[in-house]
């Protein structure tokens, strides 16, 4: 055990001091004419932080691997060849939950994109409202980012602060999301749901191989089909911090990370998502399917326990909440053990 631990200690180390020995330019340069905030490193594209008009929600638009390989889904923003074209919603990456007081925030695919749902809902939109660069530099980069949550009637239920973090180094990207919701005049209730809250859609090929059409269905019983496709190249597996394989495994449980591991284009990619102890629900639940949506979900606890448990999470008027997330974007393939070094780096990294 002791050998474990010390082996386990040496590759916290080994990480760390290679994000710092390999630290590359990490920058964040405003956009004002796209309407976003574009990451860079060493002058190659990361990702960007975009709010479009068209959009219902800001999002980080793509993910790249520290090769510049695009980890997450281009649709419905691009037609790429090969891609599914099920749940356009599914944007990226990006936070928001499916029901907030009665009303969704999760299905809201952008402007001009049919939402063919047969039943009338209730949805609301998070506008951002303003930015700034708090700093550029070796090794990692900082912005802050303010939006709304506003409610079909026009009311803002809850304010979003965010601190993002990103990091570059040898093999790695990362972004590190501290998020302080306050709720405003009113109550807000996090009512239990399956569908929420820090999501990504990836690639094609870090899916699951698929042999059956599915049918998933939402918390308002509307099903979304998704088919049996090509499965050449599709391998993504799924890994839990408590050793949860696969979708059939790993959906509805908790841990304090997941990772998602595959190939994109002859590269070997293992893309995380981290919980934070001091988030209030740790460890979280995951909504991770394996048709590539990977989602890290600390408010259902009523559907992912079958009804065992029921959360409804509440802030009253003024009250805050803040949750912390990493999303890793790890070049070469990772073991368990190194995994859980990185979380280690992590807990360093995030404190507040």
């Amino acid at each position: 055990m002791k050998q474990i631990f010390v082996a386990s200690l040496m590759m916290c180390c080994l990480v760390s001091a290679a994000i710092v020995t390999n630290a590359q330019a990490v920058k964040v340069t405003e956009n004002k004419e796209k309407k976003q905030y574009d990451v860079t490193v060493d002058g190659q594209p990361f990702t960007s932080y975009v709010f479009w008009d068209d959009q219902k929600k800001p999002i980080l638009y793509p993910l790249r691997t520290s090769k510049g390989t695009t980890v997450t889904r281009g649709f419905p923003l691009e037609k790429v060849a090969g891609e599914r074209t099920d749940h356009p919603h599914h944007i990226s990456a990006w936070f928001n939950y499916g029901n907030i007081n009665g009303v969704d925030f999760w299905n809201t695919p952008p402007e001009g994109v049919k939402r063919d749902r047969g039943v009338i809902e209730k949805f609301g939109t998070i506008k951002h409202r303003s930015a700034k660069i708090v700093k550029n530099g070796k090794g990692v980069a900082q912005m802050n980012a303010s939006m709304d949550w506003i409610m079909p009637d026009g009311s803002k239920i809850m304010q979003e602060d965010d601190q993002i973090f990103f990091r570059a180094g040898k093999d790695v990207r990362i972004i590190d999301r501290v998020i302080t919701l306050t709720a405003q005049k009113e109550k807000v209730v996090f009512n239990d749901s399956k569908e929420g809250a820090l999501g990504i859609r990836v690639t094609r090929t870090l899916e699951e191989p698929s042999n059956k059409p599915e049918v998933f269905t939402d918390a308002n019983g509307v099903p979304t089909k998704v088919p049996v496709m090509d499965n050449a190249g599709v391998a993504g597996v799924y890994l839990s911090s408590e050793g949860k394989i696969g979708e059939k495994e790993a959906w509805g449980t908790r841990a304090k990370w997941m990772t998602l591991s595959g190939t994109v284009k002859g590269e070997d990619v293992v893309v995380g998502i981290f919980d934070h102890p001091k988030n209030p629900t740790y460890p979280t639940y995951w909504h991770a399917r394996g048709y590539g949506l990977f989602a890290a979900n600390p408010f259902g606890a009523k559907e992912f326990t079958k009804g065992a448990k029921t959360l409804n999470y509440t802030l009253e008027p003024g009250q805050t909440l803040t949750l912390r997330f990493r999303i890793l974007i790890h070049s070469g393939k990772l073991t368990k053990e190194q995994t859980e070094s990185l979380y280690a780096q992590f807990l360093t990294d995030v404190t507040n």
